[in-house]
Parts: C-alpha cells; structure tokens; sequence
C-alpha cells in the first residue's frame, strides 16, 4: 500500500466534493451531476483556483459563458469531451489543453456526450471584478453591492 502524501502533498481524491452548480434553477440542469474537488482551495492556493472535475456521461461543465477578466485553462485526464465555442465544436482527448484568456468574447463548455465519466483539471485565476457572460442564454454576472449575482442579460434583474 502507498505512503500516505504528506503535506504540501495530498490524494485529490480524499477532497471533498461540490456536485451541481450554483446557477439559477432554470440554468442548472445539464451540470446537475458535475462533480468538482476544489484542489487548489484545500491547498491553500490564494491567488489562483485548481478544480478536478468529473463529468459523468451526458452531462456539462457549465452553461457556454466568458469571463471579463479571468483567464481559465483545462487539460482533460480521462474520458473525452467536446468543446464548444464560437467557431463550433471539438473532441478533447486525455492531454489536450484548451486556454480561454480573459476577455475575450467567445463563450466556452465542455460536453460529455459519451457513456463513460471524463475528468479534467480547471484552472483559472482569481481576479476582484470578474464578470460572466452566457452568450446563448439569457443570463450574466455582474458585481452588485460587493455579491456575485446572476442577472437577466434582457433587463439586469437578479434571478
């Protein structure tokens, strides 16, 4: 049997997870079942985030969306899954890596359309001010009153 990692090292498999997203209920269906170990979080990380996610089969990391400010980068380890931006869609194999700069406005989502798990890492930095944009959806967030809050892109209610 393997060492136990002592710290800084650890089994990302003993972190907890965080199944479904925190969207508005009309929005959270398709990444219900994703599952995310916030790896950088249970290390300390304060600059940056580092996610495991875990799409089981016919599920989504996310509503396709970019962010105003924040760079994101995933590298799939297991499964495939489908990447779907402006200019359409691609298969991601274990290895690829896609990077999503800050500002960009091509919404981005990672599809599991197979009948096996995928898991890839997410990485993505943490800059005050961040704002997000759904391109396909009536949805964004925006920065009200110091709270990260989703709003209707049609009239800039909250939801």
């Amino acid at each position: 049997m393997p060492e136990k990692p002592k710290p800084p090292a650890f089994d990302p498999m003993t972190v907890a997870t965080h199944v479904g997203s925190s969207y508005p209920a009309a929005f959270a269906g398709p990444s219900a079942e994703r599952v995310k170990r916030r790896l950088g979080d249970h290390g300390g990380l304060k600059n940056f985030g580092v996610n495991h996610v875990t799409l089981p089969p016919r599920s989504e990391s996310s509503v396709r969306h970019w962010h105003t400010r924040e760079d994101e980068f995933v590298m799939v380890l297991t499964g495939t899954v489908t990447l779907v931006t402006d200019a359409g869609e691609q298969v991601l194999s274990p290895g690829m890596c896609a990077a999503f700069p800050a500002g960009r406005s091509d919404g981005h989502a990672l599809l599991n359309r197979t009948d096996t798990e995928a898991t890839y890492l997410e990485v993505g930095d943490r800059i005050d001010g961040d704002e997000v944009d759904y391109p396909d959806v009536d949805m964004q967030v925006r920065w009200i009153d110091g709270d990260y809050v989703f709003v209707r892109r049609s009239d800039g209610t909250p939801y």
